[in-house]
């Protein structure tokens, strides 16, 4: 098709020369490089943020919460693994969606999944700050700079080359994972399984395994979510890897392998041992509490929690890399300003959309920070993330199945053994989390109100402006081409 399609409600610009030559990537990753980041963007789940589950609905209530996110996570990650190598491009659920979905599908799957990847770093980089300070023995009026130091380090790894960036990811990650290991097997000395993670006590009427009820497995979805949340950013990286048709599948399906089994021997044997379940909802840094109690409270544990950062800077690294990749793909489209999809002329890495994620992000955890609530900040950043994620899990599950019925035809390098049944488990499970987010406490008020703020800006960004001058990128040219359901913009 030569010429940009257009229709009432769509239309698109022609762009000077060179355009595309200002944004190109350059490809470096194959599957264990691809491995570490899926594993690298999840790893901080097991060392910040899933304790908070414990307060929602005590061990038993985030145990359950957990086998449920990873029957959704399975779903998930065995459809993008099949529609990553179908639809190579950088633009991940943003891609998916346009293909199946049209324009406006796209951009509000892409505007959800920007909110998880500009917030989740949001949430990680409050947990360095978090264990930096419980190290050193600093205040929370210091955290703001521990997050700028964080933003400013990994913002550079990221612009200084996709080599450097994977390699730092794949050390990074093989390290947070010999963290955990330390712990899994220090702990083992200490369980007691009964006494300490069925110790907080129970509400009337109710059981130490569920001290808050059915309605605590509810509570707890979000927080189970953070053991897993932003595996799905690999095909983010697909226009970087040299073989994404055979890589990204693999890199995906052996990510989360390793999720499963870190998430599992995490959640158990850190509650298992002293100071306990109870004590752990009100922590900050359960691994750190476990380092204590293996180690002592002396130097070796407060070493040993400093090389625990590792595993948040992991995770902080590789989503920023995911938020660069992301706003650079809908901006190239021109559904965010086409100025964001500069790449720089030597390492040819999206540095401007990677400068402006870090703004954004950390003046969001900066106000977050100032606001009069008592609930941890971490926490409501945590919500207003998944609220995005889970969002983007929905279209894309319906993206998935939408392409398997009307495009049967699409080359499909792998399929999802799963199959629609998968997705649809997946997409289920993922409404349920959505519709209890913020119904299961109120108290996140100002997490729902900065997640709708966020969702309605973006939308009258689109209606008023964006959907006139969009861009005949590489998705939006192999959406109408090849796999659109339809053969127009619409």
């Amino acid at each position: 098709m030569n010429e940009p399609p257009a229709s009432a409600s769509i239309r698109y610009e022609a762009v000077p020369a060179g355009y595309f030559e200002d944004r190109g990537l350059r490809r470096h990753a194959r599957v264990w490089s691809l491995w570490a980041l899926g594993v690298g963007a999840v790893i901080s789940g097991d060392f910040f943020g899933w304790s908070y589950g414990l307060e929602a609905g005590g061990f038993g209530g985030l145990f359950i919460a957990l086998v449920a996110m990873t029957v959704m996570y399975a779903g998930l990650c065995f459809s993008i693994a099949e529609m990553s190598p179908a639809l190579p491009h950088a633009g991940g659920a943003y891609s998916f969606a346009r293909s199946a979905l049209g324009p406006w599908g796209g951009y509000v799957t892409g505007l959800a999944e920007n909110m998880e990847y500009i917030l989740t770093p949001s949430v990680i980089v409050v947990g360095i700050g978090s264990y930096l300070g419980a190290v050193f023995g600093h205040s929370d009026a210091a955290a703001p700079l521990w997050w700028l130091f964080a933003y400013g380090v990994c913002v550079s790894l990221n612009i200084a080359g996709v080599e450097i960036s994977f390699r730092f990811t794949v050390v990074s990650t093989l390290a947070a994972l010999a963290i955990l290991t330390t712990m899994w097997i220090g702990a083992l000395q200490h369980v007691d399984f009964t006494r300490y993670a069925l110790d907080i006590p129970p509400n009337p009427g109710a059981t130490r395994w569920l001290p808050h009820g059915v309605g605590g497995v509810l509570g707890a979805l979000p927080f189970a979510m953070w053991f897993y949340l932003a595996i799905e950013e690999l095909p983010l990286a697909a226009e970087e890897s040299h073989e994404p048709s055979r890589d990204m599948p693999r890199g995906i399906i052996w990510g989360l392998f390793t999720l499963v089994a870190a998430a599992f021997l995490t959640l158990v044997l850190s509650t298992s041992i002293p100071p306990g379940a109870n004590a752990l909802r009100k922590i900050d840094e359960p691994i750190f509490a476990a380092f204590t109690t293996i180690f002592g409270d002396g130097m070796g544990a407060r070493l040993l929690a400093l090389v625990a950062v590792t595993g948040l800077v992991a995770s902080f690294h590789a989503i920023v890399f995911a938020y660069g990749r992301q706003i650079y793909s809908m901006a190239r489209a021109g559904y965010f300003p086409r100025w964001l999809s500069l790449t720089h002329p030597r390492w040819k890495t999206p540095y401007v959309a990677l400068i402006a994620g870090a703004v954004l992000g950390y003046a969001v955890a900066l106000t977050v920070h100032v606001l009069p609530d008592e609930r941890p900040v971490g926490a409501i950043l945590l919500k207003m993330a998944v609220f995005g994620a889970v969002l983007a899990y929905v279209l894309q599950m319906v993206s998935f199945i939408v392409l398997r019925i009307r495009c049967p035809q699409l080359p499909r390098p792998y399929r999802s053994p799963l199959g629609v049944p998968g997705a649809v488990a997946a997409l289920l499970i993922a409404l349920v989390t959505l519709v209890t987010l913020f119904a299961s406490d109120a108290g996140y008020g100002w997490a729902a109100v900065g997640a709708l703020v966020w969702y309605l800006l973006g939308l009258v960004y689109f209606v008023v402006y964006a959907r006139h001058h969009l861009v005949y990128a590489p998705e939006e040219r192999f959406a109408v081409e090849q796999a659109s359901p339809t053969s127009t913009a619409s």
